[in-house]
């Protein structure tokens, strides 16, 4: 369970840190659904990446891919385990529910950051989506 909570959390984590270190990728909506998403992901609740998946799937679901399977690989290969199936950081405060803590965080953590760093190389700025897209109207026209 430690390995499907690490990698649950990392999307809606991951983008919540993209909407902050790369302002220019996302719109006023998405900035906004970038806030309540840190507390989603810390409590395990995936679907706070759910905005940014509907809005551009092709740019974002690859993200969440690969960041929850770097978490998700991460967690059992270092030993971390939890005896509860939800609640994700808040677990930690349940005595002798998660093994190998620090590990299981660095599987959160690194995963988080996977999730952003792939973010950062798909996701286009909007200005720039607005643009391709006219230009690929005006060229069918043509």
């Amino acid at each position: 369970m430690a390995a499907v909570m690490a990698a649950g959390m990392t999307p809606p984590l991951g983008l919540a840190l993209g909407t902050v270190l790369f302002p220019g990728r996302w719109t006023k909506d998405e900035h906004e659904a970038g806030k309540p998403a840190w507390v989603l992901g810390l409590s395990f609740i995936t679907e706070g990446a759910i905005p940014f998946a509907a809005r551009d799937p092709v740019r974002v679901i690859p993200a969440l891919v690969v960041g929850s399977a770097t978490a998700g690989a991460i967690s059992p290969g270092l030993g971390a385990a939890t005896e509860v199936p939800h609640g994700g950081i808040f677990d930690l405060f349940v005595p002798g529910a998660v093994d190998n803590a620090l590990w299981w965080l660095f599987a959160i953590v690194v995963g988080t950051l996977v999730t952003t760093a792939v973010l950062f190389v798909t996701k286009r700025p909007v200005g720039a989506a607005v643009r391709v897209d006219q230009l690929e109207a005006a060229t069918a026209v043509s």
